[in-house]
């Protein structure tokens, strides 16, 4: 009773000189509670903003969000990782493909820059642009680009390799692999491929063929099936000369011949006599000049020589082709 009496507020009144209970009415406790109330509520809203923005508390959304991007990370890793093991794939069967099935065929390989080339040009990862995660997104976009492009040119090597299966007896009968003047009737191998000392000038210059020294009217031998395209004396320095299209890119050349034995459009084989050796044109005694293009450009005829010779052969052969000599035209 005594704390109550202790609590109870007092306030003198004037006008009846003594002294009053001070009584609280209902609606101003209301008004009190109430703003204690919003003063609480405003102070813990900035509280509650402040935690949020340090990132001490996150609403539901943003933990939702965020376990959503982890996610996608974790999955865009395992993404990544299985591009990685295509690309190493895809690699593998180029290389196979260079080292195997297209050099069985004596196909060109597909350069590397070829098998992976990019997109130049116009800007075909724009639309990723503009997002939190946008170098991720074209990261994958490019890669899935260079493997379809990849894939498109594998695609294309093995349309080309399944077109020349059927054509694969044709083609072996077709490649230039056999000496042109059987080795019995040589007197020497003259000269080699590569630089030599030309026989007039004496200056030195890159010689394109093989010179093969034999008596005139030694035999001549077609290297391969194909096509007389030329049987004249029409090309300058070669004297009588005769060339032939063996077809898949390869051409031989036959020159300072003393006759022929072939006219232009006709058929030969492998081993047929073409003619016979001689010395017109621009040479310096009678031989054999033999000369073999793939595609248009000069290769060295003695490459052509290992599967028809002795290795005893065709060593002494290379040994003589890489002597620094003198041709004869």
């Amino acid at each position: 009773m005594e704390d109550k009496q202790r609590k109870q507020k007092y306030y003198y009144d004037p006008e009846t000189l003594s002294y009053r209970k001070v009584t609280k009415k209902p609606f101003k406790k209301l008004l009190q509670f109430f703003l204690f109330f919003l003063a609480s509520a405003t102070a813990g809203m900035f509280f509650f903003f402040f935690l949020n923005q340090a990132g001490v508390v996150r609403n539901t959304n943003e933990i939702v969000l965020q376990r959503e991007l982890e996610n996608y990370k974790r999955d865009y890793r395992d993404f990544q990782n299985r591009l990685d093991r295509t690309v190493e794939a895809l690699e593998n069967l180029r290389q196979r493909d260079n080292e195997v099935y297209r050099l069985y065929f004596e196909m060109d390989p597909i350069a590397e820059e070829q098998y992976y080339a990019g997109f130049g040009g116009v800007n075909r990862y724009k639309k990723y642009e503009g997002f939190s995660n946008s170098e991720l997104v074209k990261e994958v976009a490019k890669n899935l680009d260079v493997i379809e492009k990849a894939l498109v040119n594998q695609s294309r090597s093995l349309d080309d390799i399944a077109e020349m299966l059927p054509k694969r007896k044709e083609y072996l009968e077709a490649i230039p692999t056999i000496q042109p003047v059987m080795n019995e009737n040589l007197r020497r191998m003259a000269s080699g491929y590569g630089w030599r000392s030309d026989p007039f000038t004496k200056v030195r210059k890159y010689h394109y063929g093989m010179d093969f020294s034999a008596p005139v009217g030694t035999p001549i031998f077609a290297t391969g099936n194909g096509i007389v395209t030329r049987a004249d004396q029409r090309a300058s320095g070669l004297g009588k000369h005769i060339r032939i299209d063996h077809g898949f890119g390869y051409v031989t050349l036959y020159g300072h011949l003393s006759k022929y034995n072939v006219r232009k459009g006709q058929k030969v084989k492998r081993g047929d006599i073409i003619g016979y050796v001689g010395n017109t044109g621009r040479s310096l005694g009678s031989h054999l000049h033999y000369e073999v293009f793939k595609n248009g450009k000069h290769v060295n005829p003695i490459d052509f020589y290992a599967g028809t010779l002795s290795a005893e052969d065709y060593e002494i052969l290379q040994q003589r082709a890489e002597l620094y000599n003198q041709s004869l035209d």
